[in-house]
């Protein structure tokens, strides 16, 4: 997946058609709201279109113009809200803030960047859906709360942990950069060629096992004093 707003004039059919959706990843349509006009950054509203909410993007095509639309990831739309406040903005919208590749804002340069027209769209942070209608308003916030909730942050994985269970790890002979302890009711890893944490906990298990055993031979000493007497 790119981060970042994307350029999208792949249409079913004519050019009246909706967009192509990813039906092999499992991508469904979720809402179409018509008379939806897109603003971008700190650039006035484009003229009005159709918002497709799928369950993984926010696609917007323009009626005006067949081959201008705009796609965007919910994986990096990192907030999204209904503004209704005139001082935030003039027109009532769904506001969203876009995580992108870079971090950079719209005003920055990247050779690397999409650029679609003047603007270069991989540096748009800011999107701004405004509904002719803003009675739409909450049922949009609703579609793309729920959208949001089917595409959960991907969870990043620790590369190294310090512990195992029995069952995740075997020792079967060979080298490995990981290694156990010999109680493997209690095992201890430890990694990089570190021997001494494991060494330690060996150590201290002998030394436990001699003093048991030299309490057994001292008791039974006294037994048998006391037997002889």
């Amino acid at each position: 997946m790119v981060l970042g707003l994307q350029h999208f004039d792949d249409r079913v059919g004519d050019e009246n058609g909706g967009p192509r959706l990813d039906s092999d990843a499992g991508e469904e349509l979720m809402l179409v709201e018509r008379g939806v006009a897109i603003a971008l950054g700190s650039r006035p509203p484009d003229s009005p279109g159709t918002l497709y909410i799928t369950t993984r993007r926010v696609i917007w095509l323009s009626d005006a113009d067949k081959g201008n639309g705009y796609a965007v990831d919910f994986l990096s739309v990192c907030l999204h809200a209904v503004s209704r406040d005139p001082e935030a903005y003039s027109l009532p919208c769904i506001y969203t803030q876009i995580e992108t590749e870079d971090g950079e804002n719209e005003e920055s340069e990247s050779s690397d960047s999409e650029s679609h027209g003047d603007l270069e769209l991989s540096n748009v942070t800011e999107m701004r859906l405004i509904p002719s209608d803003p009675g739409q308003l909450d049922t949009l916030f609703g579609i793309f709360c729920q959208c949001a909730e089917l595409n959960p942050e991907p969870q990043e994985e620790e590369e190294n942990s310090w512990f195992f269970g029995s069952e995740e790890m075997a020792d079967d002979g060979s080298d490995s950069e990981w290694q156990l302890s010999e109680h493997h009711a209690n095992p201890i890893g430890y990694a990089n060629g570190d021997h001494d944490l494991a060494c330690t906990v060996h150590e201290l298990r002998i030394n436990d096992q001699r003093f048991e055993d030299a309490e057994e031979v001292e008791s039974a000493s006294r037994n048998g004093h006391q037997f002889s007497g």
